[in-house]
């Protein structure tokens, strides 16, 4: 018998809809699946990590991971990537650039060091990382089979230059719960690194709430699912702290 969502460590936020909070960096992870296709949101930081979330998801459903969408160019959301093979792996714009070539592989090593990961442990997920082989520039729907849809949508620059959303539109009378990277942050204050686009981080949470609207569950890229009035507060705060309307 598979095991259920709780008892693998996931929480089911609508049917055909989880997510998982990691350890350490409390970042999330999600699920979407259909009877065609399954599609992970983020890969964790390290090759183990990505590993036990891809087990774990397929030990649940019984059935493989199929597609992989990741929502920004952090080591924390991406370095598990190498344990997806054979997925079909879907970024931002350029978000291929930032994953290939020596100094960029380079830096996403070097950043995850400085936050504490092993340095034997990021350099092999560094030097093992794929590109994505589906870039996004505006809205790319995949179909997951019996109109379960997950739509990929390319929200901005915001926390970083290349940050993608996950639109999971919801089905008789469930909510559409959106997969918002780390352009919302609950458990804890937004992160402005120096890939980071301030002055169009306003625009992009504005993107978000139109996508989803007033009654989607919004899921941070690091801690707990919030409502639209959450994230339009912290749209306001962002405005506030780095002066732009």
């Amino acid at each position: 018998m598979n095991r259920t969502w709780e008892e693998a460590g996931w929480e089911q936020l609508t049917p055909g809809v989880a997510r998982r909070r990691l350890p350490r960096w409390d970042a999330t992870a999600g699920l979407v699946h259909g009877p065609a296709a399954v599609l992970m949101v983020d890969a964790g930081a390290t090759l183990l990590e990505g590993a036990q979330l891809r087990h774990q998801a397929e030990e649940v459903l019984g059935r493989r991971v199929t597609h992989l969408a990741l929502t920004h160019p952090h080591f924390d959301h991406l370095l598990g990537s190498a344990a997806f093979a054979g997925t079909q792996i879907y970024g931002a714009i350029r978000m291929d650039l930032m994953m290939g070539g020596t100094r960029a592989r380079e830096t996403l090593r070097d950043d995850a060091v400085r936050h504490g990961l092993d340095g034997e442990a990021a350099t092999e997920a560094a030097e093992l990382l794929p590109r994505p082989n589906h870039l996004v520039s505006g809205e790319m729907t995949v179909p997951l089979g019996d109109g379960r849809d997950a739509v990929l949508v390319n929200v901005g620059p915001g926390h970083s230059g290349h940050d993608l959303a996950v639109l999971v539109p919801g089905r008789g009378g469930e909510a559409s719960v959106v997969f918002c990277g780390d352009l919302v942050e609950e458990s804890g204050e937004p992160q402005a690194g120096p890939d980071a686009v301030p002055a169009q981080w306003p625009a992009a949470l504005d993107r978000l709430l139109a996508l989803g609207g007033e009654d989607a569950l919004y899921v941070p890229g690091h801690g707990a699912v919030v409502d639209a009035a959450f994230v339009r507060a912290q749209r306001d705060e962002l405005a506030a702290r780095f002066g732009v309307s």
